[in-house]
């Protein structure tokens, strides 16, 4: 995983635990790696990882299990759905952002996507 240098790292991980939940990479119930093992993949403080695990308890993503380790909680489809379309406004929120800052219109920008789907 490569960190964006404006972002807090911790938050970057949030993200990426949310985006393999909503793409089915982690299901609701799965165990999430300890703090050590993540933090030893991704090479960042363990400090780190206790933040992003703690934030992401905090928002009901996950739950501790003492003893035992941090889990998916086991939610409902919608939650996951919810969880997709939750990251989904951020991509998409990122790339109006950079399309705008390049001096891209909303016509033009309409245009691209709609070129890039396929729809004409």
């Amino acid at each position: 995983m490569e960190f964006d240098k404006n972002t807090p790292i911790y938050i970057q991980i949030m993200f990426e635990i949310k985006r393999r939940i909503g793409t089915g990479i982690l299901s609701p119930g799965s165990k999430l790696p300890s703090v050590r093992e993540l933090a030893d993949e991704l090479k960042v403080n363990p400090n780190t990882i206790v933040r992003a695990y703690q934030e992401l308890e905090r928002e009901g993503v996950t739950e501790t299990r003492r003893g035992m380790g941090t889990f998916v909680v086991e939610n409902d489809k919608n939650s996951v759905s919810e969880m997709k379309n939750t990251i989904g406004k951020t991509f998409v929120e990122e790339f109006l952002k950079k399309m705008h800052d390049a001096g891209v219109s909303n016509n033009e920008i309409i245009t691209l996507v709609k070129e890039a789907i396929g729809e004409n």
